[in-house]
């Protein structure tokens, strides 16, 4: 790895993402055991994704709780292979942490830089590296999600 400083920081979870082929029995484990509100929904074809979008805490430092399920459980990607998906990051600035982390060999998952289920632009760590950038998650998919000023304001020490 390179010497040269970090040119973002991360700021603390800003989401994890749970799949599995039912919503319903995520559903029954997340919002009617443990109390969490469903806050929205996202669907996508091209993300092979049917979402329910819930909230664990409140305010600029709220976790967002992801409940997925494949559209189409024969299909790509399979959101619900792995049982946590995802985990998604707070970043005070996305662009540079991409630009910077890529230099250090970091492999992003294809798609850039994009606006995300909750309005949020984001983008994906792989969880392997290749050849090229051969740093990836270890195994397990990451998202980095820029945060807006409310939550650097919160999060920002």
């Amino acid at each position: 790895m390179s010497g040269a400083t970090r040119p973002f920081r991360v700021l603390g979870v800003q989401q994890v993402a749970i799949g599995s082929e039912s919503k319903e029995r995520l559903r029954a484990l997340w919002v009617d055991l443990f109390g969490l509100e469903v806050i929205g929904s996202f669907r996508s074809e091209r993300e092979n994704v049917d979402e329910d979008i819930c909230s664990l805490g409140s305010g600029p430092t709220r976790v967002e709780v992801d409940l997925m399920q494949p559209i189409d459980p024969q299909g790509k990607p399979a959101v619900h292979a792995t049982p946590l998906n995802h985990i998604g990051l707070w970043v005070d600035d996305l662009p540079r942490a991409v630009e910077w982390l890529a230099a250090q060999g970091l492999r992003f998952a294809p798609g850039g830089i994009r606006r995300g289920a909750a309005g949020h632009d984001i983008c994906f760590v792989h969880p392997k590296g290749n050849d090229q950038f051969p740093v990836g998650g270890e195994g397990v998919l990451i998202e980095l999600v820029q945060a807006p000023p409310e939550v650097i304001a919160a999060l920002h020490t």
